[in-house]
């Protein structure tokens, strides 16, 4: 049994596997006799209070703005890493990427306002739409098996990572509340004692993680939502050891946190926030403008976004289509980015916050968008690439 839970777990398709399994036990939670549970297990009450500062929140928030921290921690980890030494490192190979990741944040934010125009609560959520979950897309293209060329997989995850550095700054400059200027002085105060801990060249984790859990109380207090403390402590985090040769602690850390975060906080957070409700809903619910934006942004919007952005950025010789891939491939490349699931619920929560859960839910329109760009992305792509073992046979 533990051998086959271990065989499972170093499948390249695990990780999706399992946020799909956490999002199918909320809906079935949320519409089910369990459905008042799963309510109470989300609000209920977590106080933690020292002295005068108190943080009250029910468990949802904790999970959304406490758990997550780690997971955009862990993002942080692995920008900086493709930065300094990675794929990013070289602009012959992130220009492709980066255009296909601007347009696919582009156009399906457009298509989001112009079917929500003229409703200021509803074009709160023009961001929903602009994510791609990396997780699931990979787990999709190891269902393709050897079929998929390498530089598919790196083209897919290199507009991912420019992707998230994308949603990184929607959060910190489209989704923040009032500032607090004493907690972001606390904060600015603690990234001083971070980046001398960084000159210092200290490799233990310890007083990076104390004086990280800090920063991210300043921010969470500051108006700035808290998870963008995990993305700033992880710059601060040193690449490479002078003491011990081949040692890096940020890769160590890289590491250590990947199984956590995939196998754990990813689908925390999905069973938290997929609980849709299903029962009364009427056609108008599902028509709704937001929900058929999100929808719409997802499926149209991501594939010409991306698709358009790389063919205009190749004929103009700013970038070349990379070896082993056809513009069919490309294309079906672009519509899996329009998998928006983990992210795109994150910046659902934030956009709305259950404002208006009585008139539409825009976690149904993640949720269908995403569903019919991981499956037309997939059947697009088992047709357009061919399996090694078939070329390599001589014709009849």
């Amino acid at each position: 049994m533990i051998a086959t839970i271990r065989s499972f777990l170093r499948l390249e398709s695990a990780s999706g596997i399992v946020l799909v399994l956490a999002a199918a036990a909320a809906l079935i939670m949320a519409n089910s006799p369990l459905s008042p549970y799963y309510d109470l297990l989300l609000d209920i009450p977590v106080q933690v209070r020292i002295g005068k500062l108190d943080i009250d929140k029910p468990l949802l928030l904790w999970i959304n703005d406490g758990l997550m921290v780690i997971f955009f921690f862990l993002i942080g980890l692995e920008l900086k890493r493709e930065a300094i030494e990675g794929e990013l490192s070289d602009i012959r190979k992130v220009t492709l990427p980066a255009l296909g990741a601007i347009g696919g944040m582009a156009v399906p934010g457009i298509i989001y306002v112009l079917v929500n125009q003229g409703d200021p609560l509803a074009l709160r959520g023009w961001a929903i739409p602009t994510a791609t979950d990396i997780a699931f897309v990979l787990g999709i293209l190891a269902l393709l098996g050897n079929r998929v060329p390498i530089t598919l997989k790196i083209f897919l995850v290199s507009l991912a990572i420019f992707d998230d550095i994308g949603a990184i700054a929607i959060i910190a400059l489209f989704y923040t509340e009032s500032i607090s200027e004493s907690a972001i002085g606390l904060a600015g105060a603690c990234m001083l004692v971070l980046l001398v801990l960084n000159r210092r060249r200290v490799m233990d984790y310890t007083p990076y993680i104390l004086i990280g859990v800090l920063m991210w109380i300043a921010i969470l207090k500051s108006g700035i939502h808290a998870t963008l403390a995990g993305v700033i402590l992880a710059l601060f985090i040193p690449l490479k050891s002078r003491t011990k040769p081949g040692y890096s602690p940020l890769k160590s850390l890289e590491h250590d946190l990947h199984g956590t975060v995939a196998f754990g906080i990813l689908p925390i957070f999905a069973f938290a926030n997929s609980g849709v409700p299903l029962a009364g809903i009427s056609a108008d619910f599902i028509l709704h403008p937001v929900t058929l934006g999100i929808a719409l942004g997802l499926f149209l919007g991501k594939q010409i976004g991306v698709f358009l952005f790389c063919w205009i950025g190749i004929k103009l010789g700013l970038a070349k289509l990379p070896d082993g891939i056809r513009w069919s491939s490309l294309y079906g490349a672009a519509l899996l980015c329009g998998v928006g699931f983990t992210m795109s619920l994150f910046i659902g929560s934030l956009a709305f916050e259950d404002a208006a859960r009585g008139l539409f839910d825009e976690r149904l329109g993640v949720m269908f968008g995403s569903l019919v760009c991981g499956i037309c992305g997939f059947v697009m792509l088992r047709i357009t690439l061919k399996d090694p073992e078939q070329q390599q046979q001589p014709p009849k």
